[in-house]
């Protein structure tokens, strides 16, 4: 008898359904199992287990666990949670991932280029005030982190006549993309950058990578937009940068603590617009699709795909 796989979650129960579902029409041949539905027999075959968000716990109640398929690209959460000699974890790589997230960069930057958050301001205050256009080859986005969302993000800024450079913690090679790396590379792809996209993991290295400093060392009127993660940016820095007219305007989609809080000041902020972590939802069809080749692979050589390296995060 095969052995089950796991499905396990802390999401919305919808949500679970809609993967529960996409994941057996692309595994037809799979027993695919909610934990809390499997029983003491089944949990003792379980070699492979897909979890978004999941409980220890209940990976832990897995003896014989090979290895962890996650719903997510961003895996900070189970690396963090889970033991550092446990089973290796792979995240999910969808084309379909980065295509999403390439067009939501390129949304919220031709908002800021356009000036979208200078007319809503005027629409509030009743004011008719037609401001000068701003070519997108006259500003220079940077984009940070460079791996596969921050490629194609970049890719689609360059097709769309932005000026890009990028920025990752070792030395990258992008097209048509003028590359920084290192803490000195950094510093300059700020200081030249009109619009700072963050795309970097959450680490260890990463964790208020965005600071005082950081934010000091961009080109006064610059704006940024966090697609990464919350603890990225230090939120009391950016909203000083803010307050003192050095930032112009912060597109946030990520947050320390999500829902962001009642009483965050980003929620009123005249200079900050708040959106609830959408910039680039895995698809259930796509995803499923991807994790039946990685588990396929698996049954028939015996390796796993492609995992995490706990030590970086990613």
């Amino acid at each position: 008898m095969a052995d089950p796989i796991a499905l396990i979650t802390n999401i919305r129960a919808d949500y679970e359904a809609r993967y529960l579902d996409a994941l057996a029409s692309a595994m037809p041949n799979e027993s695919i199992l909610l934990f809390r539905n499997l029983d003491s027999e089944q949990r003792s075959r379980v070699r492979i287990a897909i979890v978004a968000n999941p409980n220890p716990a209940d990976v832990a109640a897995l003896p014989k666990l090979v290895w962890i398929q996650s719903l997510w690209a961003g895996v900070e959460q189970l690396v963090s949670s889970l033991p550092a000699k446990g089973p290796p974890i792979v995240r999910m790589i969808d084309p379909e991932m980065s295509r999403t997230m390439a067009e939501a960069v390129l949304a919220w930057t031709y908002y800021l280029q356009r000036d979208m958050p200078t007319y809503v301001r005027q629409q509030r205050d009743q004011v008719w005030n037609q401001l000068a256009y701003k070519k997108p080859s006259s500003l220079t986005v940077g984009i940070l982190g460079l791996g596969a969302l921050g490629a194609a993000a970049a890719a689609r800024l360059v097709n769309a006549g932005f000026n890009v450079v990028g920025w990752s913690r070792s030395e990258k090679s992008v097209s048509n993309v003028r590359t920084f790396s290192g803490n000195n590379g950094l510093t300059g792809m700020l200081r030249i950058s009109d619009i700072v996209v963050c795309l970097v993991p959450l680490t260890s290295q990463t964790r208020g990578l965005l600071n005082a400093e950081r934010f000091a060392a961009m080109k006064p009127g610059a704006a940024l937009v966090n697609f990464a993660r919350g603890p990225v940016v230090v939120s009391d820095d950016l909203l000083t940068a803010l307050d003192n007219g050095h930032l112009t305007h912060a597109v946030l989609d990520v947050f320390d603590t999500e829902p962001l809080p009642p009483d965050s000041r980003f929620w009123h902020h005249p200079s900050v617009s708040v959106l609830p972590h959408i910039s680039a939802p895995t698809d259930f069809d796509t995803a499923a699709t991807v994790i039946a080749g990685n588990i396929a692979q698996f049954r028939l050589s015996g390796m796993v795909p492609g995992s995490v390296d706990t030590a970086r995060g990613y």
